[in-house]
């Protein structure tokens, strides 16, 4: 169900939610009153000026654990589509069905394209490979941003002042222009018919978007840790000679 509001109703449902306490609730609210009135549109337009695009809003395909069958992805050959996003989700401990239905925004077929962004979401970070902690959800957020315009990704970049300075360098020195870089030169990620992907090579679809992959986050986290460590344990072994 599709709620209608008008402009002057948006700071109340913002303060109702914050009232409640329900951030992830805040945030799709946010998500859905910036893309109106015309940045849904566009990414609406966008869709229907692709083949692939007016066949998704024909067919109005959604992305939930009823529709996507898991176990079968398991199953799938190594480096698919489908065997890379069922192991992101299995890496990052993310369950499907955690994304909120579209209430705000009045037109329905832009509810839609709004749903389907929402619901893809997690497949673009299955093509990117970038994980869901702040770094890599921010850095996701600025390829989207750079791709689909919709005002609530750019926004969410102020989540960078949330993290310490070397991350902050990394993500400007780094993933912010790989983000520009590849949301602008690739296709619309809203076009991806995801659900006929699925058994297709994932380097392959990657080539064909245009989308290159960023280094990967988490084990750059990782060798980073492991340099810090070896260099205490140097340290240490200093100052254990000294004594």
């Amino acid at each position: 169900m599709y709620l209608s509001t008008t402009l002057s109703e948006v700071p109340w449902l913002l303060a109702s939610d914050v009232v409640a306490d329900a951030v992830e609730d805040l945030i799709a609210t946010l998500g859905e009153t910036t893309a109106t009135p015309y940045f849904i549109y566009r990414l609406r337009d966008a869709m229907l000026s692709d083949t692939t695009g007016r066949r998704i809003l024909r067919d109005r395909p959604r992305m939930t654990s009823k529709t996507i069958d898991v176990a079968r992805l398991q199953q799938l050959p190594e480096n698919t589509v489908g065997r890379a996003f069922v192991g992101w989700l299995e890496r990052e401990g993310i369950e499907q069905d955690s994304r909120d239905n579209v209430r705000y925004i009045d037109d329905e077929e832009c509810a839609y394209v709004m749903q389907r962004y929402r619901e893809c979401h997690d497949f673009y970070h299955a093509l990117t490979g970038l994980p869901v902690f702040v770094e890599g959800e921010v850095a996701l957020k600025a390829f989207e941003f750079a791709n689909t315009l919709l005002p609530m990704t750019g926004l969410s970049l102020f989540a960078v002042l949330r993290m310490k300075a070397a991350q902050r360098r990394r993500f400007w020195n780094t993933y912010l222009p790989w983000a520009v870089t590849n949301g602008v030169k690739s296709k619309e990620i809203i076009n991806i018919y995801w659900e006929e992907q699925l058994e297709r090579d994932v380097d392959e679809l990657r080539a064909e978007l245009g989308i290159e992959t960023p280094p990967d986050l988490r084990e750059t986290r990782r060798r980073l840790r492991e340099e810090r460590k070896a260099a205490q344990e140097k340290e240490n072994m200093g100052e254990q000679r000294q004594k």
